[in-house]
């Protein structure tokens, strides 16, 4: 399953929201050498309790817009988890 992504490096805290059918991750984790990638997949992991081997980011690694591809969930579950 494919979800687009958008990230907001730098922020004062980790956090997920819906918005427009996008999903907007706020990330403390800089911008710089993949570290805000490392830290959208491990976040992820953790709401969706997936290992991290089961993300991955398949366009946009360095851009703030993403999408991610997450092996094993449908869209519902995906949705139902990131509530």
């Amino acid at each position: 399953m494919r979800l687009t992504v958008r990230v907001i490096p730098r922020s004062s805290r980790n956090a997920i929201a819906w918005e427009q059918g996008v999903l907007k991750v706020r990330l403390t984790a800089p911008p710089v050498d993949g570290a805000a990638n490392d830290a959208l997949i491990v976040l992820l992991a953790q709401r969706l309790g997936l290992p991290k081997r089961a993300i991955s980011i398949a366009r946009g690694a360095t851009g703030r817009q993403k999408i991610v591809e997450i092996a094993g969930m449908t869209e519902t579950e995906v949705a139902a988890r990131l509530q």
